[in-house]
């Protein structure tokens, strides 16, 4: 029963002990009371009432009893660490079984084996054990035995193997009541996804082992290690160092295995590592590495060092030694059959060419470049970046390129895989040093034009095809509307001065619900063929300026396109100009009260400091057309209206020259329908949306309670024409939890992404609409972003905070040019320039920004 029903089970061999039993009926009761504690609880308390099961065991003379104790002792004294008294009890258990026992204390055994990192000796006691629990019809121990073999297949890289055998399994465990064993194999099916290359399908899985555990009260912490595995390579890092470290705390609590705080410590190292925090890193993977030493898990303490070899080097200790010492780990992860040998010879090679040791730099590169041709996607983009640094390091700018292209190739594939924005967005980071090497690549030899080619090839990839659309799910949807009912009251409480914790918290249990329901929508997209065409690009310019910005070692680089060429111009420093950005937003903000105008010099001459930081020498070159800036995603909350080059002519902004020459050809709906929506909240009371439907005439206008969410919604879908008057709030740590407040709560980032096609054009007059969150490679999450992949062609939005009074006359001047014809660039400089001259209405004009091509 203690996996069939595990707290039933402990009820009643508690129950059992008190009605004074037999020893043999006291040890039965003893064990499961130790596996209980052993799995899910205190393991000294495990230990405890296993031994005393054991000497039970031995006082009613049972072989066989006595044999299956010592098997969960064993496996008991494993988990606390002490391995040799566990093998030793294990052995024990061997010799006083026979026949059915004998097979069972040889399947915990092989478990042992696993736990410790021995594949082989593991894969050989199972083997020893299946024919003869098939022999004797025992269905569970048979498919718990079948589920072990296929873990350990994937430990060793064979997914198929471990595929048919996790097959197998769940067609006995279907036939069983084994609930925990049967979440357990649920978790393990994830594993097998995961290992395979598909995130949302394994964190889909892990997600309902998690429900079958709770539901059965029994936490489980190797699931909380293997999500973190799947959030690292989704590029969520910093959030499985939260998730391992609150594990870590759990497990500290309740006194439990050792072997598995080893474990998490392992995972939180890798990914403190992963979110660029090397400091803790070193520190969880130095205890790591301790533990499982003295806990003689020689295959976990190898590849804890591989993760403090990369810590040390992350923190800019390259040195001789670490070469040897990640040479080393290499060749005993490849005695281990590991996966992650290559990454391994990729990391000694790094640091030996960093040293200039170019001989053995190449001997290291050339054993890691070997995984390029098969295992997973990111073990093959780990040979494609060993590939391209052997290229480089031999003088070969074409090697470089190929290697490079041949990596992003596999990690577009991979991408395609993913349903949700933000985890396409943050795979990209995967990428990044194989673009940055093509990037330098093509510097050195290929001009201008091959350096826009792999700037465009890196940047906003996720935005080149719309989000996988939910699935019309009643759980999703009912969370929902759950989600923006909770938001609305919080909302309202904290206005009233009044704390709402138990708000607070629904409202982060709904996100994290909403969030991963989105997670494991699987991608549909196939892999984009059409690439990027510099002369195509430049034919459609035609009088237009187009300025993609690329960091190289981090300068920027200006890519000038037009009159049919692309030139090249080198301006600042990156971090400067991001210091500067964050200056003037400041500047902008306090401009957006009455009383700063003596603030407008200072702002201003921070305008002229960015355009010598952001644009150089090309300031000069730009002509007097219209211009499109490009820029990376670091600098996404730079005002370019501010720059003096490009105050006074039409200016808009892209994420890339690819997403604007598809904006520019998106065709419009074919009926020209105008929606008019206005929010609660604003201090302007959105005061330009009755003027603006009186000059449409017969608008679809949405406001007071007809502005809610799912009207909003079926509105918008299709339109040529929305404004949106409504508050607007960013969120930094969930960027697509960013929203506007409608009536009945928050309009976020994942209900647009539910629309079949946004509105051509979209005006957002409220604060903040424009803010962006850079993530992966070069990518950006936000409101702006989840519309110009859906449909969208032209966005006008705010990239700081601003006076609701002194939009409405921007506003109205805005939508007075588009009235007339012109683009939503041309008319938002006409309207900057019919504003008042004063501080505040010059802040606000600078503060928007028109993204796309319409």
């Amino acid at each position: 029963m203690v996996f069939a029903a595990p707290n039933d089970a402990l009820a009643r061999a508690e129950g059992l002990l008190g009605a004074d039993p037999s020893p043999l009926h006291a040890s039965v009761a003893h064990q499961v009371i130790g596996i209980w504690q052993r799995d899910w609880g205190d393991m000294r308390i495990a230990l405890r009432h296993l031994r005393r099961a054991r000497d039970l065991a031995a006082r009613a003379e049972s072989a066989e009893r006595e044999a299956d104790v010592l098997a969960a002792l064993g496996v008991a004294l494993v988990h606390a660490g002490r391995t040799q008294q566990g093998l030793a009890a294990l052995e024990r258990g061997v010799e006083r079984g026979s026949g059915h026992t004998r097979a069972r204390v040889l399947y915990r055994r092989a478990y042992a084996h696993w736990v410790l990192g021995r594949h082989r000796e593991a894969l050989e006691d199972v083997r020893r054990a299946i024919p003869v629990l098939r022999q004797v019809d025992d269905v569970i121990w048979v498919a718990r035995a079948l589920t072990l073999r296929a873990t350990v297949h994937l430990a060793v890289g064979a997914v198929d193997r471990a595929d048919a055998d996790f097959t197998a399994a769940e067609a006995l465990w279907g036939t069983t009541g084994q609930e925990h064993d049967k979440a357990d194999a649920v978790e393990s099916r994830g594993l097998a996804a995961f290992r395979s290359g598909d995130i949302p399908v394994a964190l889909r899985l892990f997600d309902e082992a998690e429900e079958r555990y709770a539901k059965l009260g029994t936490p489980s912490f190797m699931l909380y290690i293997r999500r973190c595995e799947v959030l690292m390579a989704a590029g969520l890092a910093s959030e499985a160092v939260i998730e391992a470290d609150a594990a870590i705390g759990v497990l500290d609590g309740i006194g439990g295995q050792s072997t598995r705080k080893a474990e998490l410590l392992l995972v939180a190292a890798r990914a403190a590592r992963l979110a660029g925090d090397p400091g803790t890193a070193i520190a969880r993977a130095a205890l790591a590495v301790r533990l499982f030493a003295g806990q003689r898990r020689p295959w976990w303490e190898t590849h804890a060092r591989l993760v403090l070899i990369q810590a040390r080097v992350a923190a800019g200790r390259g040195s001789g030694r670490l070469v040897a010492d990640a040479a080393a780990v290499a060749e005993k992860l490849a005695s281990f059959g590991a996966p992650a040998a290559p990454e391994a010879s990729l990391l000694a090679g790094r640091i030996a060419l960093g040293l200039g040791w170019t001989d053995d730099a190449e001997q290291h590169l050339a054993v890691a470049a070997r995984s390029r041709h098969g295992g997973p996607p990111l073990a093959r983009m780990t040979g494609w970046a060993a590939q391209a640094l052997r290229a480089r390091s031999a003088g070969s700018g074409r090697g470089v390129l190929e290697a490079c292209r041949r990596g992003l190739d596999v990690l577009d594939d991979h991408r395609t895989t993913l349903g949700a924005s933000e985890l396409r967005a943050r795979a990209t980071e995967q990428g990044a040093e194989l673009a940055a090497l093509a990037q330098q690549a093509s510097l050195e030899s290929g001009g201008p034009r091959r350096l826009l080619v792999w700037s465009e090839r890196w940047r906003a990839t996720v935005l080149s095809a719309p989000p996988t659309r939910p699935p019309a799910d009643p759980a999703l949807l009912g969370d929902l509307t759950a989600f923006r009912e909770i938001a609305a009251r919080a909302e309202e409480a904290r206005s009233d001065g009044r704390p709402v914790p138990a708000l607070d918290r629904e409202q982060r249990r709904l996100e994290r619900e909403i969030r991963s329901r989105t997670l494991h929508i699987r991608g549909e997209t196939p892999g984009d063929g059409d690439r990027f065409d510099v002369g195509r690009l430049l034919a459609r310019l035609d009088g237009v300026r187009l300025v993609e910005l690329a960091v190289l070692d981090g300068r920027v680089q200006v890519l000038l396109c037009g009159d049919g060429r692309v030139r090249r111009f080198e301006a600042g420093l990156l971090a400067e100009a991001e210091v500067e950005a964050e200056h003037v937003q400041a500047g902008l903000r306090r401009l957006a009260h009455p009383g700063a105008e003596a603030r407008l010099p200072l702002v201003e001459a921070m305008g002229r400091r960015l355009e010598e930081l952001l644009l150089g020498p090309a300031a000069a070159q730009l002509g007097s057309g219209p211009v499109v800036v490009v820029p990376p995603g670091r600098l996404h909350r730079v005002p370019w209206a501010l720059l003096p080059s490009l105050r006074e002519r039409v200016l808009s902004v892209s994420p890339s020259a690819s997403s604007w020459l598809r904006a520019l050809e998106t065709e419009p709906p074919p009926d020209d329908r105008q929606v008019l929506v206005r929010g609660p909240g604003l201090a302007s009371g959105g005061a330009e949306v009755p003027e603006l439907a009186d000059r449409y005439g017969r608008p679809t206008l949405l406001e007071h309670e007809d502005a809610r969410v799912p009207r909003v919604l079926g509105e918008l879908d299709g339109a040529a024409l929305a404004h949106i008057a409504a508050h607007g709030t960013f969120r930094a740590d969930s960027p697509l939890f960013s929203s506007l407040r409608m009536a009945d709560g928050p309009l976020i980032v994942h209900d647009f992404e539910r629309l079949d096609r946004s509105p051509h054009r979209i005006i957002l007059s409220s604060c903040d609409t424009a803010r962006l969150a850079s993530v992966g490679a070069d990518e950006l999450l936000g409101l702006v972003t989840a519309l110009l992949p859906l449909g969208t062609a032209g966005v006008v939005a705010s990239s700081a905070p601003v006076n609701d009074a002194a939009v409405v006359p921007l506003m109205l001047a805005l939508h007075k040019g588009l009235s007339t014809g012109l683009s939503l660039a041309e008319a938002l400089r006409d309207a900057r320039a019919a504003l008042p001259g004063d501080a505040l209405h010059q802040a606000t004009g600078w503060a928007f920004t028109a993204f796309g091509a319409v």
